[in-house]
């Protein structure tokens, strides 16, 4: 059998550079992502979500890197209660953060056992920021099959009832998946907050006024990866 001839070694380096480069570049992305935020010149008020995090988070650093307000998570369906939102909600406002707290929704339960659940977690406080509602289950393991519609009405009667105890209208933080599943931005007249990391989000259809523009955003105050979020200016 004929030997084959030895590859010279400017095809071994272009192959090494074109193995190596987009390695490299896949590198560089992943780290500058960690750090990443849009500009202040661009978004003066930009802030954090906890939603995820868990263990200690140090609100006076959070702070002193750029965070003007942070959104707590608090409640989840008819049951679930975040065990640190008490304590997070005193350390943020002693680190001189504003504060809002989340509610993630449940589409297989109705509003009136959620909504209780958030109002025996969040205090009825003029000083808190607009409550959030999360919109990230689609219903779609739901026990009793659920239908766009049902799930637009307990939604609207859930962010009706916290709005009376919040006194401010609540801010619809909307995945993408969800709104594609059952269109609430065209249908729920609520201020919305979409997910996107870099690009600014579109699939509302409509302005958003909250853009969590970092999903996996790594800086001081936290040993975990944080939401950043920006305000609409």
């Amino acid at each position: 059998m004929a030997k084959r001839s030895p590859r010279p070694l400017w095809l071994k380096a272009l192959l090494a550079v074109l193995i190596v480069a987009p390695l490299g570049a896949a590198l560089w992305l992943y780290l500058d992502l960690q750090s990443w935020r849009p500009a202040e010149s661009e978004f003066p008020e930009q802030g954090v979500d906890l939603t995820g995090v868990e263990g200690r988070v140090n609100f006076t650093v959070l702070k002193g890197d750029g965070a003007d307000f942070v959104y707590l998570p608090a409640t989840a369906g008819e049951s679930e209660q975040a065990g640190d939102f008490t304590q997070h909600l005193a350390e943020a406002r002693a680190a001189g953060l504003e504060v809002g707290a989340i509610h993630r929704f449940d589409p297989c339960v109705p509003a009136d056992g959620q909504s209780a659940n958030f109002v025996t977690m969040v205090p009825r406080d003029g000083t808190l920021l607009p409550p959030a509602i999360a919109l990230v289950d689609s219903g779609e393991d739901c026990l009793e099959k659920v239908t766009s519609g049902q799930v637009r009405s307990e939604l609207t009667i859930l962010a009706n009832q916290i709005e009376a105890h919040a006194g401010k209208p609540a801010i619809l933080k909307e995945s993408r998946d969800f709104e594609a599943v059952h269109g609430v931005a065209a249908r729920i007249e609520r201020n919305l907050w979409l997910v996107r990391t870099r690009l600014e989000p579109e699939y509302g259809g409509r302005p958003w006024l909250l853009w969590t523009a970092n999903e996996s955003y790594r800086g001081p105050g936290s040993d975990m990866a944080l939401g950043w979020v920006v305000v609409r200016p």
